[in-house]
This record gives structure tokens, C-alpha cells and sequence, in this order.
């Protein structure tokens, strides 16, 4: 039993504040961040960059999280980290936290938010909300310099947006699908607000 609950450990979305860092950047911060921690019993799975973090995704002893944390700063000061745990929400609220986190470039949290409210939907809502978690997922490929993927998942995401109009919660969906259609017709990809 003993042995077993060592082997537990707790998954933290890290942020860290970006200064200088793009997309293009994010294999090599994480090959970084790896190195940084070696010897450390901690996994850190994947690393997507904005404009404002560089956003680690990460598995450690939750008694190692300040050291882990310590040993990032040489990347960038910390932001804030974030206890990744199974939670019942209501649909409104996981609604809100996806337009925050979207808003807030933290695109994999926006997707993972929606995702809890679509399990909630049904119908046209459930599509419609299944369009906007693809866009989220489309920007998080993008934060990862993956971008012929993104594009893919954005025509995906359009696809399901394609007869949805109007304001669902204070998400205008005409512009997301402008937004979308702009990106994918110009192959160039941003990053825009709910």
C-alpha cells in the first residue's frame, strides 16, 4: 500500500509568464523544462506558449510542487499553477470558465471546461458547443507550433459552426466563424476573444 501511494501523483497546469517565447518555441521549452527537473520524480507531458505563459502540463508528488515550480523559474517567473482534478460543475459555470480561459489564451483549460458543459447538452446546443471546444483545440495545436494541425481541426470546427448564429452565453458565434474563416483562408494563424 505503502509503495502505491508514492506512485500517486497530482497533475498541475503550471504557468509561467512569457517574455519572449512564440509557438515555434515550445518543443525546445519543454526539452528544457525536462532537463531542468531531471532527477526529479515528475512528468511533464506537453508545453503550449502564448502571448502572456508558457503553460506546462505536468505530473508531480503534490510535497514537490514548490521545487518543481523553483527549478522552472529559470524559464520563466511563475504565474500561478493550477490543481487539475475531476470536479461535478454546472453547466453555466463550466460555460464561463471556458470563455475565461479562451479569453485568456489558455486554450487547453477552455477545451477541457467545454467539454464538461457538452457532456450537459443535448441537440443543436451540444453541436454548437462541439464546434467551439474544436477551435480551443485547434489554438492549442497552434500554441505547440502545430500548425497544419490546427488548420485541420479549425475546418472541423467550422464545419459544426457552419448553421449556428447569434450569442450563445456572451460568445458572439458570427465572429468566431469570421474569425475562423479569416484564419483558414489566409493560412495564417491568431489567436482572437470569445
Amino acid at each position: 500500500m505503502k509503495s502505491l501511494q508514492k506512485k500517486i501523483m497530482d497533475r498541475f497546469m503550471v504557468h509561467l509568464k512569457n517574455s519572449d517565447y512564440e509557438p515555434k518555441d515550445a518543443k525546445n521549452i519543454l526539452s528544457n523544462s525536462r532537463d531542468l527537473t531531471y532527477g526529479m520524480t515528475v512528468t511533464i507531458r506537453d508545453c503550449r506558449v502564448s502571448s502572456k505563459f508558457i503553460e506546462l502540463d505536468v505530473s508531480v508528488h503534490q510535497n514537490n510542487l514548490e521545487l518543481l515550480l523553483e527549478k522552472l523559474t529559470s524559464i520563466g517567473q511563475i504565474d500561478h499553477s493550477r490543481h487539475i482534478i475531476e470536479e461535478e460543475i454546472e453547466k453555466n459555470q463550466l460555460i464561463k470558465d471556458g470563455i475565461f480561459y479562451f479569453n485568456n489564451e489558455r486554450f487547453w483549460e477552455c477545451h477541457e471546461a467545454l467539454e464538461g458543459a457538452w457532456k450537459q447538452c443535448t441537440g443543436d446546443e451540444k453541436e454548437l458547443i462541439q464546434g467551439l471546444i474544436l477551435v480551443a483545440a485547434a489554438l492549442v495545436h497552434y500554441q505547440k507550433d502545430e500548425n497544419t494541425i490546427c488548420l485541420s481541426v479549425l475546418g472541423r470546427a467550422l464545419k459544426k459552426l457552419h448553421s449556428k448564429s447569434g450569442e450563445y452565453y456572451k460568445i458572439n458565434v458570427d465572429r468566431v466563424k469570421q474569425k475562423t474563416i479569416e484564419i483558414l483562408d489566409k493560412k495564417e494563424i491568431f489567436t482572437f476573444t470569445f
